[in-house]
């Protein structure tokens, strides 16, 4: 059952105001377009993303489109014609279900993505909403002029999500705009499930919502952590690479790249926290392109991992197991390289060593062990 989301990001939201639409404005260091497209990469439920540019915004499109799981379209002249546009180009992929998103909703998160997927599981339609439980009033020239009942009123939110098919031919077959995918979807008869929408998934539309929205985010922050563990045995040589620095020694570290313990280490932490796997997932040993190479291109691999999920590394926390050589002497310089390596300042490095009081394999001197753990934070 594969699962693609259409980001629509069409628009131009001059309500938001600002000199350029509010999709390209920032968020806290980020446009709120990349927060929201982070949010569905990152979702266990989403296969493949769409995002619907308007075609004056095609330009910013490739940093975007590099990625094998998103997709670029061009937007049409209103929200209906945008998601259409997505839809198509979606058809030739087989995909079974849709999650259709508006780009102004940055704080979407994966709770969220997983209620509308598991109720697409047995109703054709699906979409998150939050009960109505303010008075309801209309009015006319700042006065009230009568009641609503509140009862049975919900306000509405995305993602909402569809069996691809259906609402695909919905949107074609439906004349004029639509306030959402819901109202097409039931202009076709296509069965609508309620689940619960959160409040945190506002919608940015004037320039106040910025401000609650780094609020919101402010008070929820995605900390990770993940550790690493690593092990290289001695052989001929006459030095060992630690955490990128070349040491003087009666020996070298045997391993199929440069066998630099350390920042293997540090680098399968960094893949933990992300529950991405390890080294040898992304860079199997089996492959030949990877025999002698630099233990920092797996490094900058994972940094850049976290960075596109949106994660900054906080701190790194090292610790080389091994009687010879010693570590002492060479530990700023080591914590130099790797800040350099992770983009954080040296105070947020930790590298350091402990003997293994001559028991086992490093205690006999046949090899160097390391130990790391990272912290990820998500603003």
């Amino acid at each position: 059952m594969s699962t693609a989301a259409v980001i629509v990001a069409a628009g131009r939201g001059t309500r938001a105001g600002g000199a350029m639409p509010k999709q390209w404005q920032m968020l806290r260091g980020r446009a709120v377009l990349a927060w929201t497209l982070d949010a569905f990469r990152a979702s266990p439920e989403i296969d493949l993303v769409v995002l619907v540019l308007h075609p004056s915004d095609m330009d910013m499109a490739h940093g975007y489109a590099s990625h094998d799981d998103v997709i670029v379209a061009g937007g049409g002249a209103s929200r209906s014609a945008s998601v259409l546009a997505g839809l198509d180009a979606l058809e030739p992929l087989g995909i079974d279900r849709v999650l259709i998103h508006d780009v102004a909703r940055p704080l979407v998160d994966s709770a969220l993505i997983a209620r509308v997927c598991r109720a697409l599981d047995t109703s054709p339609g699906a979409a998150p909403a939050l009960p109505v439980t303010d008075a309801l009033w209309s009015g006319a020239d700042d006065a009230v002029t009568g009641t609503r009942d509140r009862a049975g009123l919900f306000r509405a939110q995305t993602p909402q999500g569809f069996h691809f098919t259906a609402i695909l031919a919905a949107h074609r077959a439906f004349i004029g705009e639509a306030a959402d995918d819901v109202e097409v979807a039931r202009a076709a008869g296509i069965a609508v499930r309620i689940v619960a929408g959160d409040e945190r998934n506002l919608k940015i539309t004037t320039a106040a919502d910025f401000d609650r929205a780094e609020k919101l985010m402010g008070q929820k922050m995605d900390i990770r952590t993940g550790n690493g563990f690593d092990v290289h045995a001695f052989c001929d040589g006459s030095e060992v690479i630690l955490c990128g620095l070349a040491i003087p020694h009666t020996h070298g570290l045997l391993g199929h790249s440069d066998a630099d313990v350390g920042m293997h280490a540090v680098t399968d932490a960094i893949y933990g926290a992300l529950a991405a796997g390890d080294i040898g997932r992304h860079f199997p040993p089996s492959d030949p392109q990877w025999k002698g190479a630099a233990s920092e291109i797996f490094l900058r691999h994972a940094v850049g991992l976290a960075d596109e999920r949106g994660f900054a590394i906080s701190n790194i926390d090292c610790t080389l197991i091994c009687e010879l050589p010693k570590i002492g002497p060479h530990a700023g310089e080591m914590t130099a390289i790797m800040a350099d390596l992770l983009g954080i300042a040296p105070d947020r490095v930790s590298i350091k060593a402990t003997t293994s009081e001559r028991l086992g394999f490093t205690g006999r001197g046949e090899g160097i062990a390391a130990i790391a753990t990272v912290t990820l934070v998500a603003p």
